[in-house]
């Protein structure tokens, strides 16, 4: 489905923000993050410290095609609970900028593997 839809223009991108040392499910996260970017989307990872000290939030969200703004709801114990579709504009434009500021910040994953020392590329 990537490989198809960016051969015909469609950008996906996103960055993970991790905390060191890694889990075990983040470095698994980072080796399958080589199979969607070999299919052109383009992953990229962003330290939680570096996250912090860019005042970025601590909650995950998806925007689609920058309109469309998905929060994603956890509970204590990280079991996703769903996500909710927020419409206010202020807020649409506030996720972009952050997901504009992470992206200016985070590092491509085959950087970001070997930073790691993960041993795969």
């Amino acid at each position: 489905m990537i490989r198809d839809a960016t051969s015909k223009g469609r950008r996906f991108t996103r960055v993970r923000v991790v905390s060191l040392p890694l889990t075990d499910y983040s470095r698994f996260g980072v080796w399958c993050a080589q199979f969607t970017n070999g299919a052109g989307e383009d992953i990229r990872y962003l330290t939680r410290d570096r996250a912090d000290a860019g005042q970025l939030p601590n909650h995950d969200y998806w925007l689609f095609d920058s309109r469309k703004l998905v929060r994603m709801h956890f509970d204590d114990a990280d079991a996703f609970l769903g996500g909710e579709v927020i419409e206010d504009a202020s807020e649409v434009v506030q996720h972009n900028y952050w997901r504009d500021a992470a992206w200016h910040h985070a590092i491509r994953r085959d950087d970001f593997a070997t930073e790691q020392h993960l041993g795969f590329v």
